[in-house]
Order: structure tokens, then C-alpha cells, then sequence
């Protein structure tokens, strides 16, 4: 994953390109019609239940848009929410409060059900020592939102990008021509630029979980499509030589039978590309 850093910088970049793209050379509504001085108060108004997300970068858009709004917060980031809950209430300018009010909502109506996802296939995991992964499976531009929601629904982040891990698939392999030749080029590659990234590859069947086991230097063996039976096996090969992780297809309804089979963690794109956004507003009061 990415230094603490490198994620700041993405959600400044984020703020920055979505007030761009929204505001441009004005809100001419706010404009039109609110004097400048005028001061305002309004509520975030949850209108759905789940896991809310996304109140601290709330704040964040707030102070981008204006460093003098003041934001009172009830309720914070990972907790419970049901219908008519308030979450904070800001205050200040009235055309600032509106500048930002998009933003603030589209990220964390999305946020909240990436994090109320993800708690679902947390606590259907509870007690079996295997953990959720997110995957690059987001949506372009705010994968930096969607990631921090998966952590913020008590899931753990897989690598960020394509930067800062190597994770050999499928068509990565049979374009090198196997599995140890795509991992010695690998290793070489990365002596060669003085690069210290961790190496996952990706498994199809149980023979090619053996070829892997034969090269030193493997990070996690990504478990891909296997079934119940397979991954029980592929578990018992590895053992303790590295990490194991399930991918592929897995949901609710079977998410706790692969972690019974022993894996240290199950990728899912489901948390991000396939969830509805919690409906949340912005209120006037």
C-alpha cells in the first residue's frame, strides 16, 4: 500500500479536480441570488441505514472550499447510521456551505456503502482469522475515496496501483512463458531497477501452486476460481511458505466457506464496483 503521504496527495488531487469540474468559473446559482455576506447553517441528514463514511473528508472539502466553516460533528466515520440520524451540521458562509454541498455528498453517499459493504463481509468473517481485500476494481479518478472507505467498513487494502506491487496474473504469465519464467523475470527486474515491491501471483489450478512453491521470493499465492475442496488443498501445499489469498466471484453466500478453508485473506471487487449509494442530504436549517 501506499505511504500515509502519497494518499493525502490523491485526495487533495481529488478535491481539486472534482471543484473543478463542478464549480469551474463560479456557482452563478449561489451567485444569482445569496448575498455574499449572507451565513448559514446546515445538517447531513442520513436517510438510509448502514455504515457512514467519509465525514472527515467532508471536513476536508469544507476547509478547501472555505477555511472559515466550522463543522460540528454527532456522528463519526465507521459507525452505525439509521434514517433521520444527523451526522454534523456546518456552518458559515451560505455560498460556500452550497459550493461544497455536491462534493460532500457524492463522495460520501458512495463511501458509506463501500464501508457498509465491507462490514458485512467483515463480520460474516468474524472469528475465522481471515480478512477482506479491496482490489483496483474503482472507479477511475476517486479510488483513493473508495479505498479508505473499505478501511473505514473494517476491511484492509490490497495494493493501491499498478506501482506499488507486483501481482503476476494470468495473462502477466502466459505472456512470459510460465509461471517461473514471469517470477525469475520478475525478481531480476526487480534487482535490476533497486526496486523493494512484494510479489503476489496468481494460481489457476494446484499444479501451478506447486511450480510457484519451487521459487523463493513469493510474497502471497492469489488463489483464483478454485473451489471449496482446491483451496483446502492449495492451503495445506503452502502452508506457511507465504500467504494465501481467495479471489474470484466470492459473495456473501460463500465468503465464510473459503475463509474456513484456512486462507489469511478474500479479494473482492464486489466492495467497490458493485454497490448502492446511501442516500444522504444536505439540509438547510
Amino acid at each position: 500500500m501506499i505511504t500515509q503521504d502519497q494518499f493525502n496527495t490523491e485526495i487533495d488531487l481529488i478535491i481539486t479536480n472534482a471543484i473543478r469540474e463542478d464549480v469551474g468559473d463560479g456557482d452563478h446559482s449561489s451567485l444569482a441570488c445569496i448575498p455574499a455576506e449572507a451565513t448559514g447553517k446546515a445538517k447531513l441528514l442520513v436517510k438510509d441505514k448502514g455504515i457512514i463514511a467519509g465525514v472527515e473528508f467532508a471536513k476536508q472539502v469544507f476547509a478547501y472550499i472555505d477555511k472559515d466553516l466550522k463543522v460540528e460533528t454527532h456522528i463519526n466515520d465507521g459507525s452505525p447510521v439509521n434514517y433521520g440520524d444527523i451526522v454534523f451540521y456546518v456552518e458559515g458562509s451560505s455560498q460556500s456551505i452550497l459550493k461544497a454541498e455536491r462534493l460532500v455528498l457524492n463522495a460520501m453517499q458512495r463511501m458509506s456503502a463501500i464501508a457498509t459493504k465491507t462490514k458485512q463481509f467483515v463480520d460474516l468473517l468474524e472469528g475465522t482469522g481471515t480478512k477482506v481485500l479491496d482490489t483496483r476494481k474503482t472507479t477511475p479518478g476517486i479510488r483513493a475515496l473508495e479505498k479508505w472507505a473499505v478501511k473505514i467498513g473494517g476491511g484492509e487494502n490490497h495494493r493501491f496501483a499498478l506501482y506499488d506491487m507486483i501481482m503476476l496474473k494470468d495473462n502477466h504469465i502466459d505472456f512470459a512463458g510460465g509461471i517461473t519464467k514471469a517470477i525469475e523475470k520478475t525478481k531480476q527486474y526487480l534487482k535490476d531497477t533497486n526496486r523493494d515491491l512484494k510479489i503476489i501471483v496468481e494460481a489457476r489450478n494446484l499444479d501451478e501452486i506447486q511450480e510457484i512453491l519451487k521459487t523463493e521470493g513469493v510474497y502471497r499465492i492469489l488463489i483464483d476460481n478454485f473451489n471449496y475442496q482446491d483451496t483446502k488443498k492449495a492451503v495445506a501445499l503452502i502452508g506457511n511458505t507465504c500467504l494465501t489469498e481467495s479471489s474470484g466471484g466470492i459473495n456473501e453466500q460463500t465468503i465464510r466457506n473459503y475463509a474456513e478453508c484456512g486462507v489469511n485473506y478474500i479479494s473482492s471487487g464486489a466492495l467497490t464496483h458493485s454497490v448502492y449509494n446511501m442516500d444522504l442530504s444536505l439540509k438547510a436549517v
